[in-house]
């Protein structure tokens, strides 16, 4: 499981014309399930993003954690992100959980966001999407469970 996770000001996710997901500060992250995934990763990671430090501190070095800031979670499911492109010029997909597993470990991982966090929202898994984002920084990184 791997989650890219964005610091912003403000990110929206809108699917045919309609924003589905939309916050201010707080964290955009993109999520990616692989093939073998759990509920114990989804878990690791979703702790992991939420007691990750990129927010400043008063002294402005990054000590904060979004559960400290009072910050928002767009969570935006990606396929992609888990591609194998170390060979050609053609990403593979065959790490990548099928979409009927890759739902359900997506479903939980939100329902787990929503029950450990205030302000989440989502984008719509499976769909075309137009996500939008201011990166403050920027700061991204990318972290795997």
């Amino acid at each position: 499981m791997k989650g890219l996770i964005q610091r912003v000001s403000e990110a929206s996710v809108n699917v045919d014309g309609s924003v589905v997901g939309k916050i201010n500060r707080g964290i955009l992250l993109l999520l990616g399930v692989e093939k073998g995934d759990s509920q114990q990763e989804a878990d690791r990671l979703l702790k992991k993003v939420l007691s990750y430090r990129i927010f400043d501190d008063e002294s402005g070095k990054m000590n904060l954690s979004l559960m400290d800031a009072g910050g928002a979670l767009l969570i935006v499911s990606q396929f992609t992100l888990v591609a194998d492109t170390k060979k050609g010029l053609r990403p593979g997909f065959s790490s990548g959980a099928t979409p009927v597993d890759g739902l359900k470990l997506y479903d939980y991982f939100v329902a787990q966001a929503k029950d450990l966090h205030p302000k989440v929202e989502t984008g719509c898994y499976g769909a075309d999407m137009k996500v939008s984002l201011i990166n403050d920084g920027p700061v991204t990184f990318l972290l795997e469970c």
